[in-house]
């Protein structure tokens, strides 16, 4: 009996991602939804500039490569122009959060029929360790060598989930994380939601991941899983944010 086995959509590279992240956690439970929706063969995938930047190699469905912040305007060009097919975005904090925020908004607020994948691990990854838009306050990086400071003109953590759910708009958004068991599966049934709420042409659905990066945080991978739930999950709270299939029972 097979009890586990690797997601047809996902190729045989390795990932090329730091020992601890969980980036390739979310790769799988992204290529489990596309096995299970039987979708491979109409799914296109943005992938964007950050740690994941080579995602196009990690998935066996048709991906595009998008600039800097602009994977939800290229996903909303492929959709409409390919209605029939199953659009989705897996972008990183500085991507989404950053140089990409209009492109969110603006994406979310139409309610484009896409389905985005958030990772947000509180820090730029790829470029090594600056501080970003969904940093903790206090949080040490490159950038903010003292920790972050809002009295020294360094803002506060911006909250996707929760800014995105003042629009109208968006059909579903909720955030999880995957630092345990529980939570991986947690993850699963959102991400899978999410797919499934485009096929049935429902809208705009965002999933934010909760993510370690133990490289960029200085931390042992397991010290990493342990600071999501002591850090960022009382900064991020866990949870559903918007589901207008919840507001129409």
């Amino acid at each position: 009996m097979i009890v586990f086995e690797k997601p047809h959509a996902l190729t045989d590279v390795p990932f090329h991602y730091c020992p601890g992240c969980t980036h390739g956690i979310v790769h799988r439970l992204v290529a489990e939804t596309i096995d299970e929706l039987g979708i491979e063969g109409k799914t296109i995938g943005i992938a964007p500039v950050g740690c994941s930047v080579m995602a196009y190699n990690y998935f066996n469905c048709d991906m595009i490569e998008a600039s800097h912040g602009r994977a939800p305007a290229v996903a909303t060009g492929v959709k409409r122009a390919m209605p029939d097919n199953v659009v989705f975005t897996y972008q990183g904090d500085g991507d989404l959060a950053s140089i990409g925020l209009c492109e969110t908004v603006s994406t979310a607020c139409r309610g484009e029929n896409i389905t985005i994948i958030f990772i947000n691990n509180a820090i730029y990854g790829m470029t090594g360790g600056q501080m970003a838009p969904t940093s903790l306050i206090g949080q040490v990086t490159q950038t903010s060598p003292y920790g972050r400071d809002p009295n020294l003109g360094q803002g506060y953590p911006i909250q996707i989930c929760e800014l995105l759910a003042t629009l109208e708009a968006p059909y579903y958004l909720e955030r999880v994380t995957v630092n345990n068991v529980k939570n991986v599966r947690n993850a699963k049934r959102a991400i899978k939601k999410a797919f499934q709420n485009q096929v049935d042409g429902k809208g705009f659905s965002l999933v934010e991941v909760l993510s370690s990066c133990p490289t960029n945080w200085g931390m042992t991978p397991d010290k990493a899983l342990k600071w999501i739930d002591e850090a960022m999950i009382p900064q991020y709270p866990l949870g559903v944010y918007r589901d207008k299939d919840k507001e129409a029972e």
